[in-house]
C-alpha cells in the first residue's frame, strides 16, 4: 500500500501576471477578469476558472500609488533641474496626474496581483486547501 501523491501542474507566474495586467483570465488569457472597474468576475467567461478566491485587498492601490509617486517625483526633479519652472506648474499638472494615473493603472495592477495569487495557488486557488 503506497501513498498516492497528486502533483499539480506548475503555473507560470510571469505569464499569469501578464495576463492579469491585460485584465484577462490568468489561466486561458482570453476571458475577462473584471465585470466592472475593479470587480473581479466569479468565474472566467471563457474557460470557467474560478477567480473569486482572490484576496487582493489593499495591495493593488499601494502598488499603483508607489509607481505613480516614483514617476511623478522623477518628472518633477527633471523639470526643476532643467527648466526651473514656476511652482504653479506643479500645482496644475502634478496634482491632477497624481489623481488620474493611479486610477488609470489600478485595474491592471489588481489583475496582476490576482494573476500572481492564482499562479502561486494562494488562498482558495489551491484545490487542496479549499474550505
Amino acid at each position: 500500500m503506497g501513498v498516492q501523491v497528486k502533483t499539480l501542474q506548475k503555473r507560470s507566474v510571469g505569464q499569469a501576471m501578464w495576463r492579469g495586467t491585460l485584465c484577462k483570465c490568468p489561466q486561458c488569457g482570453t476571458g475577462k477578469m473584471f465585470t466592472g472597474y475593479l470587480k473581479v468576475a466569479d468565474t472566467c467567461n471563457n474557460c470557467g476558472e474560478e477567480l473569486f478566491h482572490h484576496r487582493a485587498d489593499d495591495f493593488p492601490p499601494y502598488i499603483a500609488i508607489m509607481i505613480v509617486g516614483h514617476l511623478l517625483v522623477a518628472v518633477m526633479l527633471h523639470m526643476e533641474m532643467v527648466w526651473h519652472v514656476n511652482p504653479l506648474v506643479y500645482f496644475y499638472t502634478m496634482i491632477p496626474l497624481a489623481i488620474i494615473l493611479p486610477l488609470a493603472i489600478l485595474p491592471s495592477t489588481k489583475g496582476s496581483i490576482v494573476g500572481l495569487q492564482w499562479a502561486q495557488r494562494m488562498h482558495g486557488f489551491d484545490p487542496a486547501h479549499r474550505d
